[in-house]
């Protein structure tokens, strides 16, 4: 591990509660493929699946940043455990109504109880906020360590979710993500030292985060965002069963995130240039363009090679969105500002995963490639749009500060550039 790596990890408890996070998040990449592939493999309609896997997300979207202002205002423990046990009881609720043939809107009732589930990446993202929060090259590298952890999630979820759907029994893929939320919070939650602090009700300015100027643009972003990684799923995987191999599915979407894995790492080991409200758009505007690719193919490797390009534009992307929400969002309000990010990711990977289903059913998988595209389109259309929007509140609130322009000089911006100026390290 290169020295960057080596030094975020200095601080005593960093890797517990890195693992624990890691464990945790496994359902992220588990519970809607798991759900697409179970219900596909006892009913053989997609467009259930879809649906189902929409609702699962569009519950989360809802019930996520309330969670995490629950948890900014009484502390992790106290939050995460009575939640994590709703959502493991609902998971279980919902094999056994498929198991025993219950009627779909049981499904529905299980699946809007299971989206209760925390951003368990938001939690673990603002543990590194603490610890790093003087360091800002030191937090950019603990970002970006997780978004690579968030893309070997999306490496493993899938291949033992749907491999495990299709070769041992089709509830085995969700049951095995349960188990992993569960485990993933109680080892979370044990790590005392590194927890932030909460912050009583009346430090928390009596509104919702998204309320801060740009947040609710980035969360729009990330509802097109969110659509192509949903819409990805459902038509690799029709498009992997068209052809006889649906279990190759998971080796596939498996190279879309080793590819966002592999930016991500080279990534953190760079000091990033330019603002990074321009990164953003150039961001969200590559993985645009990359989705072309995946409409021209005709076969599973071929496929597996255009998502592996397409992947290279995620973790940068990701990494740079929450560096921005660090910079946007008050402190005491941070781990429901980073989740409302993951929302836009739910809601568009609902709306991604319903459309890709309903086209897979009327017009086959090939055709369903099309949703990815012209969703990471809208997302571009909306941060060009709102791009201007993108200054940290440091800049905006506090004219007088002058650090925001050497911060954009060289990627850093708001109270971070400010330090690097007065400690002349920009």
């Amino acid at each position: 591990m290169s020295s960057p790596y080596q030094a975020i990890f200095a601080a005593p408890g960093t890797r517990a509660f890195s693992v624990a996070g890691m464990v945790g998040r496994m359902p992220l990449s588990m519970l809607g493929i798991g759900i697409v592939t179970m219900i596909s493999q006892v009913t053989g309609r997609y467009g259930l699946a879809g649906a189902l896997s929409a609702t699962l997300a569009l519950a989360g979207a809802v019930c996520g940043p309330q969670v995490s202002r629950l948890v900014d205002r009484y502390g992790q423990r106290r939050v995460l455990r009575p939640v994590c046990a709703v959502t493991v009881a609902a998971l279980a609720a919902l094999l056994v109504a498929v198991r025993t043939g219950a009627p779909d809107w049981v499904y529905f009732v299980c699946v809007l109880f299971a989206g209760l589930t925390p951003s368990m990446g938001a939690m673990v993202r603002a543990r590194w906020t603490v610890i790093h929060h003087d360091s800002p090259r030191l937090l950019h590298t603990a970002y970006s360590f997780e978004s690579v952890v968030d893309e070997v999630v999306f490496i493993l979820g899938p291949i033992l979710s749907i491999g495990l759907c299709t070769a041992w029994f089709a509830e085995a893929g969700p049951l095995l993500a349960a188990c992993f939320l569960g485990v993933g919070v109680l080892l979370l939650t044990a790590q005392r030292a590194t927890e932030p602090p909460p912050h009583p009700h009346d430090q928390l300015g009596g509104g919702s985060a998204l309320r801060t100027p740009g947040l609710a643009l980035m969360t729009a972003v990330y509802v097109g965002t969110g659509a192509v990684f949903g819409a990805v799923d459902v038509a690799t995987v029709a498009f992997a069963d068209e052809r006889g191999h649906k279990a190759l599915a998971s080796l596939v979407l498996a190279t879309y995130a080793l590819g966002s894995c592999l930016a991500g790492l080279v990534f953190g080991l760079v000091k990033p240039r330019g603002s990074a409200p321009r990164r953003f758009l150039l961001g969200v505007s590559l993985m645009a363009v990359s989705m072309i690719p995946p409409l021209l193919v005709g076969n599973l490797w071929f496929l597996a090679g255009a998502l592996f390009f397409s992947g290279l534009t995620i973790a940068p992307t990701m990494v740079t969105a929450m560096g921005l929400v660090e910079q946007l969002v008050p402190r005491a309000k941070l781990t429901e500002g980073m989740t409302w990010i993951s929302t836009g990711l739910a809601v568009g990977v609902a709306v991604g995963a319903s459309l890709a289903g309903r086209v897979v059913d009327t017009s086959g998988a090939s055709a369903a490639f099309a949703v990815p595209a012209v969703a990471a389109v809208v997302a571009v259309a909306v941060a060009v749009l709102g791009n201007r929007r993108l200054r940290p509140a440091s800049e905006r609130e506090e004219p007088h500060r002058h650090g925001g322009d050497v911060g954009e000089a060289d990627g850093w911006t708001g109270r971070d550039a400010e330090r690097d100026h007065r400690e002349g390290v920009a």
